[in-house]
């Protein structure tokens, strides 16, 4: 074995200051104010139990440069000894051995069975022991020029003693509370089913000078020793908040360990103390390659040490896989990636350098020994140890590494923890990396016991990159720099990894942490859908697509925010990261749907199955008609368990198909015109479906008017073919009976007009009642001939007699867009009739015209535009070219009238020559084409108003590509420029004036 000893210059010959050995003295960097400690120490040590050390300071030579050199560098050991010389007075009088055995008998003396020790008095004596004994080995390990390997070992009994007492303590508590019944009083926590686990360098016997304790704590409610069930799980989360509080407190007497729980399962998500069985199911379905690498060094370190061991065995299988599947070596390179993360842009320096995680440091070797743990451990119980240098040895034993690679990386490895405990003995910070400046990098060499700098260098330098060999050796093949940003992100871990965050930085996300505190959350398998281990393995194996594609949409933080809500509402991931794995088609739509439609990324995040629909391309492609919806529809429906369950069912297809809609559109698969049919198929498909059960219902208690017979006619876009995602359902209910026919003929019967007024009732309570599924569609009757005031059904005689006697212009310009979406035999041909009829018998055009330029200006009275793009009320909008279409149709101004045309652009398409020129017509088609397809996509995509300032950036560039528009503000003059158009157009029809509106350019500010 390599002995590094021979490359520090040796401080003095090996010999001793009473029962210490010492073998180096630490040069002061000041010998003067060295020696003025020296005086403060001697007038500290003026008690009896410290004359010895006053006698030996004022004769013994060595005894003083030794001293001096430790209090001069460093200030806690100087703080901690001019307040307590005794300490150093004891170590010369005992050696250390004795000295740590003395400290920790008194820690476990602490709180006996008749020992009424308050909290706060345990917090004091704990930290007063404590400290005796950490000073004590700081000084020995400095007097032996670095004794890490000793260090180490005293460190971790104190803090075993230390935790150990403190469990007793709090199990008394536990007792008393009546939680607890111990069969041996004076060791109340040996069958509390209480499992106190050392993560770690605890666990693995290695802690170093000012380390952390990692802890997992456990407990068994079946345990012997358990009394009370009831309330148990809360009064141990109690007991560990006491725990870490007289451990971790800062106090007058400082702090016993600083403790650390973040390493138990989940910890965002979970208590600081979980049942037995929840820990072995988690660790079971849903631990991570970190928490089989973390677990290698697991150890029982206090409480009931009997069921933490038991607990570990029933944890082999998780940790010791004894065949390297697939999923072994994914958890393998999974460890490979974190440490090269922290490998990658880590020069080997001296000043500043971090001997922990930097290149060539303490972490390199932990996990070349850990990864061949888990690749070979499950098959050779002799690599299951958790002592670092010991399985180098076995390693090499077992012909997994050379015999020169054991005792180059042995003697590294305790060269380096030398250093290590250096630089914490210094303040006793929890600091892993070497002083930059001058000063402090020669308190550090000094302390190791050389004198200067360039032979520290030498040998620290030669360390590093001799580490570094081997490990690079060991991860070649993960070193090649292949790859980009996406590539190299680590969330593995229960901490943020610090290269991941400056990557999501480059990627384009503005908040690392949150991001890296989800995807880890992920990792965890919080979520029901990431809670087997194929499906994280799945989510891996995409992450690197799945970040390229969320930075390439431009706002990656809040395209992750949706995906999450998503990925917390599915029920499995599996089937969704198989299919966005190997289509990444499919993964780019739905990061751009996420990025670019709030409103739909909001539909998914709360019905995660609409996406579903989107994973057959064939199916995105095609543009439904009414019999292939009905195709996908009844065979849904007819699973039905009785009505109510029908109307959700009619609402999750809705929902499912409108979003398909959505999406032909925002790829470009449809136009806007077309995604307007389809969204009117869609409606008419579901009144059918919801009209037909309820009047089969209706009609089991009321029975049937004799010769009774409805129909629905749609009016607004409903009518007309040009319904938007976000669009009501405007419609007249009608109905006829038998001549003479007075009530219905079941077990109930009610009178005809109230049998088909509370039918129309029915009818619109299962379309805008909401469910667990939400609402089907809103709807307005108010178009009907009594408006508000009447029955919401209205007799085929009374809508024929109204139409032709009584309807206002305005009513019959609603009318034209008339159109009958479902109705029994005969009553459809009757209601074109009536409809046919009544456009018949208008009046004068002229009349026509003005009228509806009135209206157009009462209606710009009462509902101003809202903002720059609100492309249906702004003058010169939709509502005029609505209207311009309306009037040609009252006024039979096309060129090849017919009464069954409805829809606003089928009739520009057809406005004759007298009406408009065709340069005119050009222009109002070009306008409409334009308005509705950002009508369309604002409907689509989002849940507000379109504010240019505040969209998603996602939106604008949609926008902007759906309109052939290089940006917005050409897309803000080409809207102006239509608006321009179509008002001019309108008001020369109908003869008013309007000003020009400059303050409603669609040009963004």
């Amino acid at each position: 074995m390599i002995d590094g000893s021979k490359d520090r210059p040796e401080g003095t010959a090996a010999r001793a200051i009473g029962s210490l050995p010492v073998s180096s003295i630490p040069p002061a960097l000041d010998d003067m104010r060295a020696a003025e400690w020296l005086k403060d120490l001697s007038k500290a040590a003026n008690g009896e139990d410290t004359q010895a050390l006053f006698t030996r300071l004022d004769e013994d030579d060595m005894a003083r440069a030794f001293i001096g050199g430790v209090l001069d560098l460093s200030p806690f050991l100087r703080s901690a000894l001019l307040r307590r010389p005794n300490i150093a007075a004891r170590l010369f009088d005992d050696g250390l051995d004795a000295l740590v055995g003395k400290e920790i008998a008194a820690i476990e003396a602490l709180g006996g069975s008749d020992d009424d020790l308050s909290e706060k008095d345990l917090g004091a004596a704990l930290r007063r022991h404590k400290l005796n004994a950490h000073v004590a080995i700081a000084i020995a390990d400095i007097a032996a020029g670095g004794a890490a390997a000793v260090s180490v070992e005293h460190l971790t009994r104190l803090a075993e003693s230390v935790l150990q007492t403190t469990a007793r303590y709090l199990c008394r508590d536990l007792h008393r509370q009546g939680f607890l019944a111990p069969g041996d009083a004076e060791r109340p926590e040996a069958d509390s089913g209480l499992i106190i686990l050392g993560m770690g360098k605890l666990g693995g016997r290695e802690l170093n000078f000012s380390s952390d304790i990692d802890l997992i704590v456990f407990y068994d409610p079946d345990a012997a020793g358990v009394a009370r069930r009831e309330g148990l799980a809360e009064a141990v989360v109690k007991q560990v908040r006491r725990l870490v509080r007289l451990l971790s407190d800062r106090t007058a007497e400082g702090y016993v360990f600083r403790t650390d729980l973040r390493l138990r399962p989940d910890p965002g998500a979970t208590p600081l103390a979980i049942a037995v069985g929840a820990g072995l199911q988690y660790y079971e379905s849903r631990g991570q390659n970190w928490e089989r690498a973390a677990m290698i060094k697991a150890r029982a370190v206090a409480g009931d040490i009997e069921a933490g061991e038991a607990f570990l065995a029933e944890l082999r299988p998780f940790v010791w896989r004894r065949y390297l599947d697939f999923a072994a070596i994914a958890d393998i390179r999974a460890i490979k990636r974190q440490i090269a993360s922290h490998k990658g842009g880590t020069a080997i320096v001296v000043a500043g350098h971090n001997v922990k995680l930097g290149r060539g440091g303490i972490r390199e070797i932990e996990f070349f020994v850990q990864t061949q743990q888990l690749i070979a451990g499950g098959r050779v119980d002799d690599l299951r140890g958790r002592s670092t240098t010991r399985m180098l040895a076995e390693l090499a034993g077992h012909q997994w590494i050379a015999e020169q690679t054991r005792d180059e990386l042995i003697a590294d490895y305790w060269f380096l923890r030398d250093v290590e405990h250096a630089i914490q003995m210094v303040a006793d910070e929890q600091t892993h990396s070497l002083p930059r400046e001058e000063e402090g990098l020669a308190r550090v060499l000094h302390l190791l016991g050389f004198q200067t700098l360039e032979d520290f260098s030498e040998r620290f330098l030669r360390t590093l990159e001799r580490v570094d060999t081997h490990f690079a050796a060991l991860f070649a093949e993960d070193d090649d720099g292949q790859g980009d940003l996406a590539d190299h992100l680590v969330f593995t871990g229960d901490q943020d990894d610090p290269d991941t965050l400056d990557r999501l930085m480059q990627l384009g996300f503005t908040r690392p942490t949150d991001i890296s505190r989800i995807v880890r959350a992920w990792h965890t398998g919080r979520y029901r859908a990431l809670r087997a281990t194929s499906a994280r393995q799945m989510l891996t194996t995409m992450q690197p697509n799945l970040f390229r594609a969320l930075a390439a949409t431009g706002r990656p933080d809040e395209t992750l925010m949706y995906l999450d809500e998503m990925l917390a509402g599915l029920p499995a991931g599996l089937p969704l990261f198989s299919v966005l794995s190997g289509n990444p088609q499919i993964l780019s739509l739905l990061t751009t749907i996420l990025a670019t439609a709030p409103r739909m990324a909001m539909t998914i995040s709360k019905r995660p199955h609409v996406f579903d629909a989107l994973v057959d391309r064939d199916r995105l492609s095609l543009v439904p008609d009414r019999e292939s919806l009905a195709a996908r529809l009844d065979p849904f429906l007819a699973q039905s368990r009785d009505h109510e369950d029908r109307l959700d069912r009619l609402r999750i297809f809705a929902v499912e198909q409108r979003f398909m809609v959505s999406a032909r559109l925002l790829t470009g698969a449809i136009d806007a015109a077309e995604a307007g049919e389809c969204f009117t198929t869609l409606a008419d498909l579901l009144l059918i479906r919801t009209l037909e059960p309820v009047r089969a219902l209706f009609a089991e208690k009321h029975g049937e008017v004799p010769g009774g017979r409805v129909a629905i006619l749609g009016m607004g876009r409903l009518g007309s073919r040009e319904m938007t995602a976000g669009s009501d359902l405007d419609i007249i209910f009608l109905y006829d009976h038998a001549e003479g026919a007075s009530q219905s003929d079941g077990p109930r019967p009610l009178d005809a007009p109230t049998w088909f007024t509370r039918l129309s009732q029915r009818l619109v309570a299962a379309v805008s009642a909401p469910t667990a599924e939400g609402v089907l569609y809103e709807m307005d009757l108010r178009l009907r001939p009594s408006g508000n005031q009447g029955p919401l059904a209205t007799s085929l005689k009374a809508f024929q007699s109204y139409q032709q006697n009584g309807a206002a212009i305005w009513e019959k310009m609603a009318l034209s867009r008339g159109r009958v979406v479902c109705g029994d035999e005969g009553i459809i041909e009757e209601i074109e009739a009536i409809i046919e009829s009544s456009l018949d018998k208008v009046g004068e055009p002229s009349s026509v015209r003005d009228e509806a330029g009135k209206m157009r200006l009462r209606i710009a009275d009462a509902k101003p535009p809202e903002g720059s793009f609100d492309v249906k009320l702004a003058s010169g909008g939709l509502i005029d070219l609505e209207f311009i279409a309306q009037i040609a149709k009252l006024t039979k101004s096309l060129d090849s009238y017919s009464f069954s045309i409805v829809g606003t652009r089928p009739i520009l398409t057809s406005l004759s020559s007298a009406y408009v020129s065709h340069a005119e017509r050009e222009a109002l088609l070009d306008a409409y084409d334009l308005m509705t397809m950002l009508l369309q996509i604002l409907r689509i995509c989002l849940d507000r108003d379109f504010d240019p300032q505040t969209a998603p950036q996602g939106f604008v560039e949609l926008l902007c590509k759906r309109t052939n528009a290089p940006d917005l503000g050409v897309l803000g003059s080409q809207l102006q420029d239509a608006r321009t158009a179509v008002r001019t157009i309108f008001d020369r029809l109908t003869g008013i004036h309007r000003e020009d509106e400059t303050e409603s350019s669609a040009s963004p500010p």
